[in-house]
């Protein structure tokens, strides 16, 4: 799957695989071949950062 790079479009599907596919973060960059760190940092740009409790950004 391809993420999109808008940054809330990225959002709001990252926290549906996290949802629906993925029990955590790590899992799912690993499986979707994504950069984690790329990924937090683009999320945070625009104000989310991850919970690893709640398994979603926010």
């Amino acid at each position: 799957m391809t993420l999109p790079n808008d940054p809330m479009m990225l959002f709001s599907a990252v926290n549906m695989l996290l949802r629906d596919e993925y029990s955590s973060l790590d899992e799912l960059c690993q499986r979707e071949d994504v950069d984690k760190e790329e990924l937090c940092a683009k999320l945070a740009a625009v104000g989310f950062e991850y919970s690893e409790e709640n398994n979603k950004f926010w």
